[in-house]
């Protein structure tokens, strides 16, 4: 199974697996990328299901507007029921990175605010321990140097995403060769720098079900 159809596969398996819980004043959270992409194709087949949704990024949220499905404002919604998002990396203790698109800071807030959290990646992205995909951290643009400067002290080597702004007016640097062996703790360390919004470790908010399409199907970690 090609890398496409092993995420369309994760997308459907998510949908079928929310879609007993859905009721009519029901709000579903969604993610940003390719994978959560198929997964908003997948959910428009059941939108009379469900009330509405909240999205982590303005490109989802069109993407959600154009498949007939009403978008909140999070601030607006009283609930968030699941929030189903992809990833860049997983590990066996379900931490993830996120952030490869540059969404993680509104990623982790909708994945806070959710009852549960459903990852759905396909088999590339299942590893041993987290840190061979680059850490996206979220910045204050004015704190750029200083941040930089403390990732390298960490042993990353973080290097600057020129031409991007994320959706919040920040930038993002993306920190090669961190082995992160523990993440809980290396999120904590990373989110206290002075100027960082947030960083790409999904540990705090790890999700409860991870599913993993591959040529034998979808796996449910």
């Amino acid at each position: 199974m090609d890398g496409d159809r092993a995420k369309s596969a994760a997308a459907r398996a998510a949908r079928d697996l929310i879609e007993p819980q859905l009721a009519p004043d029901a709000v579903v959270g969604v993610g940003t990328g390719s994978t959560a992409n198929l997964f908003i194709d997948a959910l428009a087949e059941v939108r009379h299901k469900f009330d509405a949704a909240v999205s982590s990024s303005e490109a989802s949220t069109e993407r959600l507007r154009v498949h007939g499905i009403h978008v909140l404002d999070l601030n607006a919604a009283a609930a968030v029921a699941v929030y189903v998002d992809g990833a860049d990396e997983v590990d066996p203790s379900r931490a993830l990175i996120k952030g490869g698109g540059g969404a993680l800071t509104r990623e982790k807030i909708v994945a806070a605010t959710a009852e549960t959290f459903v990852c759905i990646v396909d088999d590339s992205k299942p590893v041993g321990r987290l840190g061979a995909f680059p850490l996206p951290v979220e910045v204050i643009p004015m704190a750029r140097g200083l941040v930089a400067r403390r990732l390298a002290g960490l042993g990353g080597q973080p290097v600057y995403r020129q031409g991007f702004v994320t959706d919040n007016g920040n930038v993002i640097l993306d920190v090669h060769g961190l082995s992160i062996v523990d993440p809980d703790a290396l999120e904590r360390e990373i989110d206290h720098i002075p100027g960082v919004v947030t960083n790409g470790i999904f540990a705090a908010e790890r999700p409860e079900v991870v599913l993993v399409g591959g040529p034998g199907g979808v796996e449910r970690l």
